[in-house]
């Protein structure tokens, strides 16, 4: 009679596939069922949970993948870190506020399938396809993180993501809570991706942050992470997936719901979270005349100016 666990070799050798770099990385595509039967074609009858036992014995386990590999790598990555680092300690040391500020994925509203489980009495029946024009509407989630307070402020737009919308939700933030909580500020550190809303590398957003600029009297500074490395920004592990965790599996029927979920965003280190929703229109494609880039009050940072400047009253 054939050895079992040789068989059981021969049978993954065919189906087996890896990583060309990492020896240790590799994973078969075969079902226990599948298994069993290949085995029964040599003469070995077992059942699945003895397959079980084989593949657990030679580390093969279950599992996901996971996002971790970036699509690029920024020369000035380190160095910019150290950089949010350091101003993150001296505005620590001050007692000015700090704000990690970012959007979530935009979501349909209606019948459409959401990744997670939930305990449910019958199967939901949603859309086999995300068309959008079968929408009853859009919610997009901007948030701003306050890391001293270890508090959330999320707006659901029902809209577009634009400049004029991210800092329409950092006036509503100021005027409401921050100018309580922070009566003496002389300025506010501002940390937010290189794109979308709050790009980098247009004039919108510095245009309409000097707006707010001008109202407050205060000082901002911006520091922007490098491309590929928003995932470090604080505001997605200390707030946004414990949205999504409150949020997994439920199908958004209306923005009320998605406020709901995410006002009741917990976790035993003290989070809370504010949650309103913005129903106002915002235009896209707007343009910044000259003329205004040229009047800004920005004074870019010596070192890597595009990711680091501050935005000061205008006289």
């Amino acid at each position: 009679m054939p050895n079992i666990v040789d068989t059981f070799h021969t049978v993954l050798t065919s189906y087996t596939a890896g990583s060309p770099v990492q020896e240790e990385v590799i994973w078969t595509n075969l079902t226990l069922t599948d298994i069993t039967q290949h085995l029964a074609e040599s003469g070995i009858v077992v059942s699945v949970h003895i397959a079980a036992q084989l593949l657990d014995q030679e580390g093969y386990h279950r599992r996901q993948a996971q996002k971790t590999l970036t699509i690029g790598q920024s020369q000035d990555r380190d160095a910019q870190f150290r950089n949010i680092e350091r101003w993150t300690q001296q505005y620590l040391d001050s007692g000015d506020p700090i704000l990690s500020m970012d959007t979530k994925k935009r979501e349909l509203l209606g019948p459409f399938y959401r990744r997670g489980r939930l305990f449910t009495r019958v199967v939901l029946p949603v859309f086999d396809h995300d068309f959008p024009s079968y929408a009853e509407g859009v919610v997009i989630p901007h948030g701003l993180y306050d890391p001293r307070l270890n508090r959330g402020y999320v707006h659901l737009g029902t809209s577009h993501d634009t400049s004029a919308f991210a800092c329409d939700c950092l006036a509503d933030w100021w005027e409401r809570f921050g100018s309580v909580q922070y009566p003496g500020a002389k300025s506010l550190l501002l940390k937010c991706d290189g794109g979308g809303s709050n790009s980098a590398s247009t004039y919108l957003f510095k245009a309409d942050l000097q707006h707010l600029v001008n109202q407050w009297g205060l000082e901002v500074r911006v520091l922007h992470y490098p491309p590929y490395c928003s995932k470090y920004n604080p505001i997605e592990h200390r707030l946004f997936c414990h949205l999504s965790r409150v949020c997994q599996g439920v199908i958004f029927r209306s923005v009320e719901l998605v406020r709901q979920l995410m006002a009741g965003a917990r976790t035993r280190t003290g989070l809370s979270v504010v949650v309103d929703v913005v129903d106002k229109v915002y235009e896209t494609g707007r343009k910044v005349a000259e003329e205004v880039k040229q009047g800004l009050n920005l004074l870019r940072d010596a070192f890597l100016p595009k990711l680091n400047y501050r935005i000061l009253p205008q006289a």
